[in-house]
């Protein structure tokens, strides 16, 4: 049997993956990579619940804050680093240990990425430039009359895949789908890997969230935001988007009253996991759903019966 290559634990926002990811490094060795698109940020350690300072210094954690907010960060920028992350763990003799609730990344970790090339920053600035200037409705239907079939698949209003569909078009003269059966070779072994899907009950799990966002607002996520706010950055960005930060924002510009910018956070960040809960059933479905409170004893046998090298 071939050496275990990693441990994936992935599962909705709130579901105690940070914890379990830590439990399981402490009692492995382990090294926790992250696996979450807005943790990358280094501007927004509150508003995403990334590790506290105190359990970073328990085991080694990589991949979390090493990005500035004003970057556009791909599921490439994140493989490039994870491969990096991969190496200095592996060379260490430690077990790599991705957490987060990013299904792409763990698709891309496993599957392989479509090889889209980079879109050039002055193409990319005149698609937005026609995204302020038209709307969101008339891109789509710009995108709908030079690619039909991937401006289908798209809602009318869904800026960012829009956006990102003539961005490719433009660059390349070839539509998003086209690339999408050109992909690399993934950096995890499917068959060397330990998964699991975090599956806590719903109801709990959505006063966890609410109640986390409450928590935030007392530990500085409303001073974290402000910062953010001051940069100025464009709104398309990722970090710009992420859950809490719009209503937020909000409230600090007068347009909204604190109360419905915090019933905004949480609205937004239920909708959410309960999108993550759809996506991993679709898209990753042989993963094991494990309920929180049984994952580090199953996690623990399947990679114990994997020869350590």
């Amino acid at each position: 049997m071939p050496d275990l290559d990693a441990i994936l634990i992935a599962g909705p926002t709130a579901s105690g993956k940070s914890a379990l990811a830590l439990a399981l490094a402490e009692a492995l060795g382990g090294v926790v990579i992250n696996a979450d698109s807005m943790q990358v940020y280094g501007d927004l350690r509150i508003i995403t619940a990334r590790p506290t300072a105190a359990e970073e210094a328990c085991v080694p954690h990589r991949l979390y804050g090493h990005v500035d907010a004003g970057v556009n960060f791909s599921v490439g920028h994140y493989l490039r680093d994870a491969q990096a992350a991969l190496t200095e763990v592996r060379a260490a003799g430690r077990l790599p240990i991705f957490c987060g609730g990013t299904g792409l990344y763990f698709k891309a970790l496993t599957k392989g990425l479509s090889r889209v090339p980079p879109v050039p920053a002055a193409i990319r600035d005149m698609v937005r430039d026609m995204l302020a200037a038209l709307g969101p409705e008339l891109l789509h239907a710009t995108l709908a009359r030079h690619d039909p079939g991937e401006a289908a698949r798209l809602e009318p209003r869904d800026k960012l895949r829009v956006t990102r569909a003539l961005e490719v078009l433009l660059a390349t003269g070839r539509p998003l789908s086209a690339w999408h059966g050109e992909t690399d070779p993934p950096l995890l072994d499917p068959a060397r890997v330990v998964t699991a899907f975090l599956a806590p009950d719903r109801t709990a799990l959505y006063a966890r969230i609410d109640a986390r966002f409450v928590r935030m607002m007392a530990e500085g996520a409303l001073e974290e935001i402000r910062a953010l706010g001051g940069r100025q950055l464009d709104p398309l960005l990722p970090a710009m988007r992420a859950h809490g930060v719009p209503g937020l924002l909000a409230y600090l510009s007068g347009t909204m009253s604190r109360a419905a910018a915090i019933e905004k956070g949480q609205a937004d960040t239920r909708h959410y996991a309960k999108r993550q809960f759809t996506w991993f059933r679709h898209q990753l479905p042989d993963w094991p759903w494990l309920a929180p409170e049984l994952a580090f004893d199953d996690l623990l046998r399947r990679a114990s019966a994997f020869p350590r090298g």
